[in-house]
């Protein structure tokens, strides 16, 4: 009779506790959430960020801050939400350049993009236009690799700076259209916009957002898109990929993700809230105006894709032998 008792309490007990865990998702968040961003006020991801958790603010009830932490290419930031409780209540919005391609371009960095944290959404994605001065006689992919073949070293290219987007993006080109061409670093991505006008490089690899309008007035000339599906705002541009250099991808993508441990029911509410905020009318057109489109998807999909994206930059930076300032 006493076995019976025991046994009773037992379960009694276990039925008690077992509603805990769904209750943590239920009651989540219950706070501010902090975004950290790996990058300075005022920049194209921080401007990207503060519509968003504005948003997202709104719908569940309590702040989002963005938490600035620009350096070293973003492993500052990186670093830091690496080291935040496992709470869900730090997240960081990372970049392909710390998720993808810090890993190969630095000797060391304080963190691992896969070990150290747990994938919730892709953000968005944008791609860039590859552009050319006016003076050069390429209205496509296929005149500018064939220009290229035939004065190999000769055509030079515009970036800001070593192993910035710009630079890999060209040097996958490169590699994935058998021509050689020849790079010139500058300290920003503006001063490469004015050279390349002004004739001094002939291509670049630039946003849209920064380069519409030199090619609305005849400054510079559109080529083509580098992601594997035309911008909406300019659905007439071919990608590179279609026009000649099959599988040829690269862009910006911004990912949410949050410190390795945090439950996988805080990570599918953050998943759910993100997707939320990605439907808003408002938010997407705000996205697709600043060059970029609008993504989503589950925390499996982007951690494959991220895998994917640190193999393919790996190879990049190895074969162009590419080094930091």
């Amino acid at each position: 009779m006493n076995k019976i008792k025991y046994l009773n309490l037992f379960f009694a007990v276990a039925a008690s506790t077992m509603p805990a865990v769904p209750a943590l998702a239920q009651t989540f968040p219950a706070k501010s959430i902090r975004l950290i961003l790996p990058y300075p006020p005022g920049g194209g991801s921080d401007t990207i960020a503060r519509p968003f958790v504005r948003k997202m603010s709104e719908n569940i009830g309590h702040q989002v801050i963005v938490d600035n932490r620009g350096g070293a290419g973003g492993n500052i930031g990186m670093e830091a939400a690496a080291r935040a409780a496992p709470d869900g209540y730090t997240v960081v919005m990372g970049l392909t350049a710390q998720l993808a391609v810090n890993p190969a371009l630095f000797p060391k960095i304080p963190y691992d993009p896969i070990r150290d944290f747990e994938p919730i959404m892709m953000l968005a994605n944008g791609g860039y236009l590859l552009v050319a001065h006016p003076s050069l006689p390429a209205k496509t992919v296929a005149d500018l690799i064939a220009i290229a073949r035939k004065r190999p070293g000769e055509l030079l290219y515009a970036s800001s700076g070593n192993g910035s987007g710009g630079h890999l993006a060209s040097e996958l080109f490169n590699g994935m259209a058998g021509i050689r061409t020849t790079h010139v670093p500058y300290k920003g991505g503006g001063q490469a916009m004015v050279d390349t006008i002004a004739g001094q490089t002939q291509l670049l690899f630039t946003p849209p957002i920064s380069s519409v309008g030199h090619v609305e007035s005849g400054r510079l000339r559109a080529i083509a898109v580098s992601t594997t599906k035309r911008i909406s705002s300019m659905p007439n541009l071919p990608t590179i990929a279609e026009s000649g250099v099959p599988g040829y991808d690269s862009g910006v993508w911004y990912a949410m993700l949050a410190p390795k441990g945090t439950p996988q029911n805080i990570i599918a509410r953050l998943n759910e809230e993100f997707r939320k905020v990605l439907a808003d009318p408002g938010i997407r057109g705000f996205l697709t105006k600043s060059g970029v489109e609008p993504d989503g998807g589950t925390p499996e999909e982007l951690g494959k894709y991220m895998r994917s994206e640190l193999a393919k930059w790996a190879k990049v930076v190895k074969a162009a032998n590419i080094t930091v300032d």
